[in-house]
């Protein structure tokens, strides 16, 4: 699944550490969303979407 999580990130100015903490999982996790090796589960989908203050369609694409 392709997704804006990297460009979204990195228009706010927040490291892939500090997304890391703010949804309480590893920078690796951070790190392999952004780069396509791992969807993630729709509870942290939905933690993403909050911390950006998008919803997930803004975020996650086919």
């Amino acid at each position: 699944m392709r997704n804006a999580v990297k460009d979204i990130r990195t228009a706010r100015g927040w490291s892939q550490s500090e997304l890391a903490g703010r949804l309480q999982v590893s920078r690796q996790t951070v790190n392999s969303i952004e780069n396509g090796r791992y969807d993630p589960s729709l509870p942290l989908a939905f933690a993403i979407a909050r911390a950006f203050g998008l919803t997930i369609e803004d975020i996650f694409f086919p």
